[in-house]
């Protein structure tokens, strides 16, 4: 296990380096698709384990195989395939629900949840890795079915009309209810993120309306993350900032990103564009001119706020009938590099 020198410097070295195109939602570290990612010019992954079944896993599978909690090991060993790769683990982005879905519901078993979290979060800490990114969502990332977008590929679709009768969980919840238990995990989790130099970042809900089938959706909106971002200020809490879930909001980016950006709370950035906002939006290409935003003047609008992070692909349009979005990925590392170079050749003169 490195010392905490030897960890706070791992995360240090990271912190300075500047805004760069990553790839995240991985679920397992395949050699293959490693490899792939390097070649299009990734240097940064972030793993996403919110709906990873880890009963299933293996060894030789996944480094990961705990049914509680993530242990010191098997971090370091997939940070280690990852680094075997030519590639940093920027972040762990969500452990499974059934970690910690007790505390998100307030149900019995929540402390002995929250003491298992805490001790991933020290094994992350432990094994180099930033930053943690989580949602607090009992429920799913809901979508409604797929839109053609451009040239006939399927994008991701959401359609408040057309969401199914039923309660998504065993009863209905209030907001009040979810807020209160929101704070608990706060409490409880960042000072131990505090006292290991591990940063934590939030997440909106995905769709972000004010219900969906008995379950609010508390991150939905501006007033919200800054309501978060208040229970307790801190430098190791922060932003998962996803453009396509605050497009789809319909809130003023610009006014959003200087906000967070200049408290430094955004840590790492989802690029995805939407077309439409709710109760009704489509997913597309950050290169679509029917998107809601402009992916230069957000670039440029990250550059002058100082934001130095990881921007990753989030979800991506479907194109000819693959199933993995690595063609849709490559598109947008491509296009968001370039783009990200020639402002900051611009800056230069």
């Amino acid at each position: 296990m490195p010392n905490d020198s030897q960890a706070q410097l791992m995360r240090a070295e990271w912190n300075e380096l500047p805004m760069r195109v990553g790839v995240g939602q991985l679920r397992k570290p395949d050699p293959e698709y490693l490899r792939f990612l390097k070649q299009i010019g990734v240097n940064d992954v972030i793993f996403n384990f919110y709906e990873y079944d880890y009963e299933d896993a293996t060894a030789d599978d996944h480094p990961l195989t705990g049914t509680k909690e993530f242990s010191y090991e098997g971090l370091l060993e997939l940070r280690e395939r990852v680094a075997d790769a030519g590639l940093r683990l920027h972040a762990i982005e969500n452990v499974p629900k059934s970690f910690y879905d007790k505390v998100m519901l307030g149900k019995e078993g929540r402390e002995e949840q929250i003491e298992h979290m805490k001790n991933t979060l020290r094994n992350m800490a432990d094994a180099g890795i930033p930053i943690f990114g989580y949602h607090f969502n009992p429920g799913t990332v809901y979508s409604t079915g797929r839109s053609p977008v451009r040239g006939g590929a399927s994008g991701r679709q959401f359609h408040l009309d057309a969401v199914e009768n039923g309660l998504i969980l065993d009863r209905e919840y209030t907001e009040a209810e979810l807020w209160e238990n929101y704070e608990y995990f706060v409490t409880e989790l960042l000072p131990v993120a505090e006292e290991n130099g591990l940063k934590m970042c939030l997440h909106p809900n995905d769709p972000p309306v004010e219900e969906l089938r008995g379950l609010p959706q508390l991150f939905r909106d501006f007033d919200s993350f800054k309501r978060a971002m208040d229970i307790e200020p801190s430098e190791y809490h922060g932003l998962e900032f996803c453009l396509g879930c605050w497009s789809e909001m319909g809130e003023d980016l610009d006014e959003v990103i200087r906000y967070f950006g200049g408290r430094d709370e955004l840590f790492y950035i989802h690029f995805r564009d939407v077309i439409g906002t709710v109760p009704a939006f489509t997913e597309t290409f950050v290169d679509d001119p029917e998107g809601n935003f402009d992916t230069y003047e957000i670039l440029e609008l990250l550059f002058e706020v100082g934001f130095e992070g990881v921007i990753i692909p989030d979800h991506v349009p479907q194109i000819v009938e693959e199933t993995d979005g690595r063609n849709g990925r490559s598109l947008t590392v491509g296009y968001l590099n370039g783009m990200i170079e020639s402002i900051r050749r611009q800056r230069l003169h």
